[in-house]
């Protein structure tokens, strides 16, 4: 979390002195957040959730997603979007990262089959995928995108909020995201249908009966899950999208003072929008693997996104060993419509393992000072003389 301070806490007292903490769908907290996030990401339609993957597992379902389907996601992104796919009943095919880290819509197009029906592209780190590169190809082969700008929220691509260019857009707002209430989420379109079947999932239990929530709908109900918010997180989070813009304004003069005094001892990884990017970390880029882990090794200043754990695709344990469910009938990689699931391993992007490590994120300060800049360009030009 980057900012917090008493505006959270006299938005949170406000609820519990009203002492309606449960969703309420009319004047309540999220009733407005929803209106707030609307205006802010110019969109005609937001729904609050408990996290990130909700408005994943939400967004799929929504778009029709279930067995017999793909869904292609990145190489380089949080297990959350494999796992949601599987959840949906359908199966995640990987495709490669580009140079910018971000998913390689020419790899996307050679892994396209007639099962394809839904292109991932994540944002990871703030940093905005190929967004033109990525409709372009999904108009093309009449494929929905659904972006995963959990690690970027507040980001644009070209002029347009991230979450917003495709068919639906994901957020997470847990703790280490641009803005948080510890956990939460929220899934953004202009599209009815998905919306109105996503709101009927995310919240199957409970929107049939509290305020208006189907009036108008004509999607019927059906069986989902329970991804409803609530009125704390919501104040929380009103407060915090008002501190969006600032944090993301402090955080890209830090980079790129930061990137000014690096210049010339190191390269930096390429990107799709470097306005637009939230500028979360820098990416240096090395001439190999055996270069970047090098520096690691010697001195730790970096993190190296292939050792990043459940964020590539090589340690997606669930995945490797197709276990898609806990109860065997239950699981996606059973199904007949699957048969086709290709096999998941450690090596199978290998340019995304060439890439992945050959770079290494360092984290920007929102607080620093002129003088901690000063002294993190030191810090990590002295590191290739080690």
């Amino acid at each position: 979390m980057y900012r917090i301070g008493q505006e959270e806490i006299d938005a949170v007292a406000r609820v519990i002195n009203r002492g309606e903490l449960f969703k309420t769908t009319e004047n309540g907290e999220t009733f407005y957040f929803e209106q707030e996030m609307r205006d802010f990401f110019d969109v005609t339609r937001v729904i609050p959730m408990t996290s990130g993957m909700a408005a994943l597992e939400s967004a799929l379902v929504a778009m029709g997603v279930g067995p017999g389907d793909e869904v292609i996601v990145s190489a380089y992104t949080y297990i959350a979007n494999a796992v949601a796919v599987i959840k949906a009943g359908a199966i995640p095919v990987v495709a490669e990262v580009d140079e910018s880290l971000s998913i390689d819509a020419k790899d996307v197009e050679k892994k396209i089959t007639p099962r394809t029906k839904v292109i991932v592209p994540t944002h990871m780190l703030g940093y905005p995928s190929n967004m033109d590169a990525i409709m372009e190809v999904a108009k093309k082969h009449n494929l929905m995108v659904l972006e995963d700008s959990c690690q970027a929220v507040g980001g644009s691509y070209k002029g347009k909020r991230l979450g917003t260019v495709g068919d639906v857009g994901a957020l997470s707002f847990n703790f280490w995201k641009n803005i948080s209430a510890g956990e939460g989420g929220a899934l953004l379109t202009n599209n009815k249908d998905i919306y109105e079947k996503a709101l009927i999932y995310h919240d199957c239990c409970a929107v049939a009966y509290f305020g208006k929530q189907l009036e108008g709908l004509s999607t019927p109900l059906f069986c989902g899950d329970e991804f409803r918010t609530n009125e704390i997180t919501s104040a929380i989070m009103r407060v915090q999208l008002t501190r969006l813009d600032g944090i993301l304004a402090d955080l890209r003069k830090n980079k790129k003072l930061l990137a000014q005094a690096l210049s010339g001892h190191f390269e930096f990884a390429p990107q799709n929008d470097p306005e637009g990017e939230c500028s979360n970390v820098i990416t240096l880029k090395f001439d190999s693997p055996e270069r970047a882990h090098d520096y690691f090794d010697k001195n730790g200043l970096i993190m190296i996104p292939a050792m990043m754990g459940k964020h590539i695709y090589s340690a997606w344990d669930m995945l490797i060993e197709k276990r898609g469910a806990l109860h065997p009938r239950m699981n996606p990689f059973f199904f007949e419509e699957n048969k086709n699931a290709p096999e998941y391993k450690a090596g199978s992007c290998p340019e995304s393992d060439r890439i992945l490590n050959s770079v290494g994120h360092v984290n920007i300060g929102i607080n620093w000072s002129e003088a901690d800049i000063e002294a993190k360009a030191k810090e990590l030009i002295d590191g290739l003389k080690k």
